[in-house]
């Protein structure tokens, strides 16, 4: 989710500063720094995480179900979004190149291996080979937004990305032989978000945040809720996971085509709404906006954890303030894991800075010699 969000990772005044890239940088200078995005980041991170964690409460309860729902229908596009509105400034030169492999792919071949490996314990399938082709769990979203990331160049060239983008995820969805090859499916059917995000700009998000815009969503919000526990017995959800085609759903292929518009409204319409609630404004969770991709891959050990030992099957997790409780937890675990002390731990894997590995600019080399 990541950061992938700015990892992916924001919109504030006009004199707003030059966009960050998204994902896998290094954090920036708190000056810098927009406090609507970086709140919107981990509130959203939130999200990712307590959807996971009402995963296993899902079966028992249509009111968890309905939230499920309603959260799956936003809280990764919103990711993208963002994702690709702070990937605008990548142009493949040798420094976006070197952030693009040390911020994403590296990240992504030690969760995709440490993710493996843990499940092996988790799920008892000691031989589960180790595939860097396959993502593995929360990993998908590094893959995609690698993909994504040194597409930029050409969604930023063509006359009309954003419908071109469309177009290649109905597609997707009529294709049920595209392998599991780097998921490419997701990769496919999340594209118009992040070219959306590409084609934003900052009045966009300026708009978005007016007054009267805010008080509409609560009445929008409010219906998507109930519309969602409505749908909650009738309606597959796994279509908004975006990873399979039509036909694996039992349906006529055309289905894909027309949910991939249907969900695709509904989502923005939902990440409007979002957007216009979070703060412009710094709060004492803006700085963990900056660690966003730490709670995105560590999260996913203490829910696999937490999984193997059926924590799900105790009585008081299916009562109703069960999932008060496990929604709570959830959301103190992953800020946890945003905080800078963990982060320090972990930036070697996440944020590498790998000056060994590339070419040094020829700048850099002429200085020695003057």
């Amino acid at each position: 989710m990541t950061e992938a969000v700015r990892t992916a990772e924001a919109p504030a005044a006009a004199t707003r500063p030059a966009p960050r890239p998204a994902t896998g940088t290094r954090a920036e200078p708190a000056a810098r720094r927009d406090a609507f995005f970086d709140n919107a980041k981990y509130l959203a991170i939130v999200l990712v995480a307590v959807g996971h964690a009402w995963e296993p409460l899902r079966d028992d309860s249509r009111a968890v179900t309905a939230l499920y729902t309603l959260v799956y229908a936003f809280h990764m596009p919103a990711f993208i979004v963002i994702s690709g509105y702070f990937s605008r400034t990548f142009d493949a030169s040798p420094g976006r190149i070197k952030r693009l492999v040390t911020g994403v792919a590296v990240p992504y071949v030690v969760f995709e291996t440490a993710y493996t490996l843990f499940t092996r314990w988790s799920d008892g399938e000691p031989d589960r080979p180790i595939s860097l082709l396959d993502p593995l769990y929360l990993t998908w979203f590094l893959a995609a937004l690698f993909v994504w990331r040194l597409t930029t160049p050409f969604w930023r060239s063509v006359r009309w990305p954003l419908p071109l983008a469309l177009a290649v995820a109905m597609l997707a969805t009529l294709s049920p032989d595209i392998g599991d090859d780097l998921d490419l499916q997701r990769t496919l059917q999340f594209l118009p978000y992040f070219v959306l995000g590409l084609s934003l700009r900052p009045e966009h998000f300026r708009w978005v945040r007016r007054r009267a815009v805010r008080l509409l969503a609560v009445p929008v919000f409010a219906g998507a809720l109930v519309a969602a526990y409505w749908l909650a017995p009738r309606f597959e959800y796994a279509w908004l996971f975006h990873r399979s085609s039509a036909e694996r759903f039992g349906v006529p292929a055309w289905y894909g085509p027309l949910m991939t518009l249907a969900l695709f409204g509904c989502s923005l319409l939902l990440v409007a709404c979002f957007l216009a609630w979070v703060p412009g404004r710094a709060t004492w969770f803006t700085a963990l906006g900056s660690g966003t991709l730490y709670g995105y891959l560590l999260h996913g050990f203490v829910v696999q954890a937490a999984n193997h030992w059926h924590w799900s099957r105790a009585g008081w997790a299916r009562e109703p303030y069960g999932a008060v409780v496990v929604t709570l937890v959830a959301a103190a675990v992953v800020t946890l894991l945003c905080t800078a002390p963990v982060r320090r731990v972990f930036r070697c894997v996440m944020e590498p800075r790998m000056d060994w590995a590339f070419r040094r600019s020829g700048v850099q080399t002429a200085a020695p010699r003057r």
